[in-house]
């Protein structure tokens, strides 16, 4: 059996917390309008509860809270599809302003 792997995956953080702010949406967004070349990944706890839906993009380790359903194409479109990441999106505890 052969595995492929994707260079590049968005992780959903699936639990308890984010699933009550809408996370499942957000996942069926991101498995809708990301790239093919992109695994979208229904996660478990990302560790940081309170501050969902959290999402993750790897290999890149670019963190984004609070995502909701609306913001998925800003995300596929100017950082998975452009490179560049939707900074007035980022996760601020890993992620300062590059002003």
């Amino acid at each position: 059996m052969k595995i492929i792997e994707s260079s590049r995956q968005v992780l959903v953080c699936q639990n308890r917390t984010c699933r009550k702010e809408s996370a499942a949406k957000v996942l069926a967004a991101f498995q809708k309008l990301s790239p093919s070349e992109v695994e979208v990944v229904a996660s478990s706890c990302l560790g940081q509860c309170g501050n969902g839906p959290m999402v993750l993009v790897l290999p890149e380790e670019v963190w984004y809270s609070g995502v909701c359903q609306e913001e998925v194409a800003a995300i596929t479109e100017q950082h998975l599809r452009g490179g560049k990441p939707v900074e007035r999106m980022l996760y601020r505890k890993f992620h300062r302003l590059s002003h």
